[in-house]
């Protein structure tokens, strides 16, 4: 049974955020791999209003805040959101926090948004046609909504493994993925890079940019780091743009 995912992140993100550490300058698009300093996929944010699916602790809508922004973060767990606010406090900066599903956006106003971003939380969402459809009802035309998830090859392999790499379930299997991280239980959901296409276009998206970055090749590793990420893509990252009404 497909776990409770902001339940799970309620008693996780003690843990979690004591471990990650995650920068507060920059916008982070997951383990091992380079930021938005690198990738510039968001643009010049001074004076955009930016959204942040899946929050968490905040800290790229802190990042998002600093570069002049005005920051709107949403995350469906109360802990996540908790810390965050703690956070903005810390940093000195305002970040307009919410917490919601991701696709019950009714707070805020249609064509109201510039930029839309998202890392590693859309794997937690089944249905992602529903996020899509409601992140478009918020952006402008023209607008980005760049996310970052996992990839949906490195679902295939068993990372825990020694060498060889195994595969231990089929690409096109929809099955949750559930898993234990530091003694909490989460379900992931499996998109295929077909859904996460055929999905975008299908709420009026195009799509103009997909990233499979590599490991960064030098560096400390974060607590997440598996060798596999050498040879199978960990991450995936999407940008798309809100085309019509």
């Amino acid at each position: 049974m497909p776990t409770d995912n902001a339940a799970a992140w309620d008693r996780h993100s003690a843990a979690y955020q004591a471990g990650a550490r995650l920068p507060t300058d920059v916008a982070h698009y997951g383990p091992d791999i380079p930021s938005e300093a690198e990738f510039r996929l968001l643009g010049d944010l001074k004076g955009k209003r930016v959204l942040e699916l899946g929050c968490g602790g905040a800290q790229c809508s802190i990042a998002f805040a600093k570069q002049g922004a005005i920051a709107i973060g949403v995350d469906f767990s109360s802990e996540q959101l908790a810390f965050a606010r703690r956070l903005c406090d810390k940093e000195g900066v305002k970040v307009e926090l919410h917490q919601a599903d991701l696709a019950d956006l009714a707070f805020l106003r249609a064509d109201s948004i510039d930029v839309a971003f998202s890392a590693y939380a859309l794997g937690y969402v089944e249905d992602l046609g529903r996020v899509f459809r409601q992140v478009h009802r918020v952006l402008k035309t023209g607008a980005p909504l760049v996310f970052s998830l996992p990839h949906p090859a490195y679902d295939m392999i068993d990372d825990d493994a020694e060498e060889p790499l195994l595969v231990r379930r089929s690409y096109f299997d929809q099955t949750p993925i559930d898993y234990e991280w530091n003694g909490v239980g989460f379900t992931d959901y499996h998109h295929t890079l077909s859904d996460l296409f055929m999905g975008l276009t299908r709420t009026s998206y195009r799509v103009d940019t997909i990233l499979e970055p590599e490991p960064l090749p030098k560096g400390p590793r974060s607590q997440h780091w598996r060798e596999a990420f050498r040879m199978v893509p960990r991450t995936l990252i999407v940008r798309a743009r809100k085309e019509g009404n």
